[in-house]
């Protein structure tokens, strides 16, 4: 049995002698875990290889109990909180708002064809994710001396965030759907690799520094990061 996230499920591991890499498949329904692998690749390769692509089975397995589609009236999860989405045809461009009744946290007002909500909504949530986890990579930079060399949002499956040996980071911009201090515990772990490129305890300890919260912002990640995957933007 593998614990995820999404929920534990079986998993199987089986050897093929005509495999030539890992691979890993999750059975209709969700029901089974399994990993097909070369005969000479060791145990700690495979479970190194599940490590890795746990955020994949997760985000599959949520996908297979079903998707939040973005369309007029969707509630997405945004900072935290909820958004609800509003599309109003006669409207230019999107604004967002603060909610007027109880219902929501805040409302994304959305305009033009319906058809083009889905992109109008996922460049409404660029926009925002960029400012902040443009405010949180200038704070922690400021911390540690050092700049970043370039900032990139990608919608990455694999991780949340990345950062290359020569400072260029890139995160999912789907954190600006988590909780506020998730977003800032992953901008303090990128940023704490400007000066630890590893995770020895040196990086840890940079890391808790700057985000005495980190534990809860990774716990959160495990527990609830496939969800965001889960919400299909067309």
């Amino acid at each position: 049995m593998l614990e995820l996230s999404a929920g534990t499920v079986p998993l199987v591991v089986r050897r093929n002698p005509r495999a030539k890499r890992l691979i890993m498949r999750l059975s209709p329904g969700a029901r089974e875990l399994s990993i097909t692998a070369p005969p000479r690749v060791s145990a700690a390769a495979i479970l190194d290889f599940i490590e890795r692509h746990k955020g994949w089975a997760e985000s599959r397995i949520v996908r297979a109990e079903g998707l939040i589609e973005v369309a007029d009236g969707a509630i997405l999860p945004f900072r935290g909180g909820t958004l609800r989405i509003v599309h109003e045809p006669g409207r230019r461009g999107s604004r967002l708002d603060t909610a007027a009744d109880a219902l929501d946290d805040m409302v994304l007002r959305v305009g033009g064809d319906a058809g083009h909500l889905p992109r109008r909504v996922t460049d409404a949530l660029k926009r925002e994710a960029r400012r902040d986890l443009q405010a949180a990579v200038d704070r922690h930079s400021a911390a540690v001396g050092l700049q970043p060399s370039a900032m990139t949002l990608k919608d990455t499956r694999s991780r949340w965030g990345s950062c290359s040996a020569d400072r260029r980071l890139s995160f999912s911009w789907r954190i600006v759907m988590a909780p506020p201090e998730v977003l800032d515990y992953l901008v303090a772990h990128e940023v704490a690799h400007f000066r630890q490129m590893n995770h020895a305890p040196a990086f840890w300890s940079l890391c808790r520094a700057l985000c005495p919260g980190m534990d809860e912002g990774r716990a959160w990640l495990k527990r609830h990061g496939a969800s965001l995957h889960a919400i299909r933007f067309g």
